[in-house]
């Protein structure tokens, strides 16, 4: 994964009750494309890459088991506030740009937008303007894209190279996990280590499910909490 610049101001995308899958691919492009820092998902490790067209492996993700627990990690960690996307009476127009910092943007439901829960989570809120009639909304991966370009307009973030019709694409990061997982941090892999020790301790030498350490470990640490 090639290094953020140390001055870029830190955008978190944070994908909770997304409920059309292949939606995550496509946002998972969108945060390649205007560099968000990192890609959190809450509940599982596994999500979706289809329609990411390869930029998944371009993309830096971190995982929650609650988005309770995401919200006061990005809050606590990065200084982050945490922006809902959605129309309330007190949201902002996005193109006021009403950013001061770090910052966290919640993405809600295709359908029902943003649940109680997650209204209850985030300092305040942003929306998009529309001037047709046709639709009551916009897509959750579209309103994403809009919404990530303008905080990167604000930011400041430096346009990437082109040549030609396209932008330059990086040199392709080496897989820390398989394709469509979040990868375990050093700790939870330690964690993991010291579980699967004295499990093997137990069981006088072999792993409780008939298997050996050096043959499962791999596949079993990146198996989702």
């Amino acid at each position: 994964m090639a290094a953020e610049p140390a001055d870029r101001v830190y955008c978190g995308l944070i994908c909770h009750n997304v409920s059309k899958r292949h939606n995550i691919g496509t946002l998972v492009r969108s945060a390649a494309a205007f560099g968000v820092t990192e890609v959190c998902l809450t509940g599982s490790r596994q999500f979706n890459t289809f329609g990411s067209h390869g930029a998944a492996e371009y993309v830096s993700y971190r995982y929650f088991p609650s988005l309770q627990e995401c919200c006061a990690c990005l809050k606590s960690e990065r200084g982050c506030r945490i922006v809902g996307i959605e129309i309330t009476d007190d949201a902002a127009q996005i193109q006021e740009h009403p950013f001061s910092g770090p910052t966290a943007f919640m993405l809600g439901n295709e359908g029902t937008g943003l649940s109680q829960g997650q209204v209850q989570l985030c300092d305040t809120f942003v929306y998009i303007q529309q001037y047709g009639a046709g639709t009551a909304s916009l897509n959750v991966s579209v309103a994403a894209s809009i919404v990530l370009h303008h905080f990167a307009l604000w930011a400041g973030y430096q346009e990437r190279s082109r040549h030609g019709e396209k932008f330059d694409v990086g040199e392709r990061p080496m897989r820390r996990a398989p394709r469509g997982t979040v990868p375990l941090t050093e700790g939870e892999m330690e964690a993991e280590r010291q579980r699967r020790a004295a499990r093997k301790a137990c069981d006088g030498g072999r792993l409780l499910d008939g298997g050996s350490p050096e043959s499962s470990a791999g596949q079993e640490l990146f198996e989702a909490a």
